[in-house]
């Protein structure tokens, strides 16, 4: 009689690995989503020698979500995508060429990382506070602005929210991307700037800028002296961009499991996790069921965001 052995988890994740060829980002490499997968593929190249990082940069992402849409349902393609991508932007497109219920398949979170709001040279050392900040703007609003890295990002409705809750009215200043956005506010071109917590965790630690809250639930352990927005009454915004893998829709369910095993298998790696603290993100690996209700409830929530601003949706 020959002996039979149950497959472990680490056994089953591997043979759905030995499928996986490319894990998508639809940005440019070198940035946080792009180091991100490749700290997650290299761990997983051990079950998948194959797999590399697909970057396919351009119309913010949704170049990305287009090619993972198209592809074979059997694990061979994934995306690790921001929760904006997902969930944001079918309120903030009048026309999008993919439906994300019924184009993708959740297999697991991956990261969650506050955002921030950070002031420069502009307001002057003084300013350490939303609340100085306020009282700077009301005695220079011809000078009152903040930055985002887009309009229709999720920072330029937080930063909506924010102000109409602080009852000031900085003009908004929508950049093509964090970056410059970041130049400017590191040369007083504009007093503060929204911005993801990796961008500002360096310039915060040089005293180049001031970080004057975060915009998680919680503080964030990268910078425990800095306060939530909810600290300081500003109870709905709350808000924290999540990364994710999708695959595309009809993946088997025994395969999206496997494919969750090992993406929370990649995640207990301390040089995956390094990695993530270098950026202020904290890993989570939930389940394709959790992770499925959070765009869900995410979705949702967005929708009403939009609705209730002046935004008017692009083409």
């Amino acid at each position: 009689m020959l002996a039979t052995t149950a497959i472990t988890p680490l056994t089953a994740a591997a043979q759905s690995l030995a499928q996986l060829s490319r894990v998508v980002v639809g940005f440019p490499a070198g940035g946080a989503a792009d180091t991100m997968a490749r700290l997650l593929t290299d761990r997983m190249r051990e079950q998948s020698p194959k797999v590399i990082v697909d970057n396919k940069p351009g119309a913010g992402g949704r170049i990305a979500l287009d090619a993972i849409k198209s592809s074979p349902a059997d694990g061979s393609v994934l995306i690790l995508t921001p929760a904006s991508m997902v969930v944001l932007y079918p309120h903030v497109y009048k026309k999008l060429s993919y439906d994300p219920p019924r184009d993708f398949t959740p297999i697991s979170t991956v990261c969650t990382a506050p955002l921030v709001i950070v002031a420069g040279p502009k307001v002057g050392p003084d300013v350490k506070s939303i609340a100085d900040f306020v009282v700077w703007c009301k005695a220079n609003p011809n000078q009152a602005s903040f930055g985002t890295p887009g309009a229709g990002s999720m920072l330029h409705f937080i930063g909506d929210m924010l102000w109409r809750g602080a009852g000031v009215q900085p003009t908004h200043v929508p950049y093509r991307g964090g970056s410059p956005m970041m130049q400017d506010v590191i040369a007083g071109q504009i007093p503060v700037a929204l911005t993801v917590l990796s961008s500002a965790l360096p310039l915060a630690a040089s005293g180049t800028l001031r970080v004057l809250a975060i915009t998680g639930a919680q503080r964030s352990r990268f910078l425990p002296d800095v306060p939530t927005l909810n600290e300081l009454g500003f109870k709905d915004v709350i808000a924290e961009e999540w990364y994710g893998i999708l695959g595309p829709a009809g993946l088997p369910s025994s395969l999206v499991a496997n494919l969750n095993d090992a993406v929370r298998i990649a995640l207990r790696s301390e040089k995956v996790l390094e990695g993530f603290n270098t950026f202020g993100f904290t890993a989570t690996g939930e389940s394709p069921e959790e992770f499925r209700a959070l765009i869900k409830a995410d979705t949702e929530r967005w929708a009403q965001i939009v609705k209730t601003s002046s935004y008017i949706p692009e083409d």
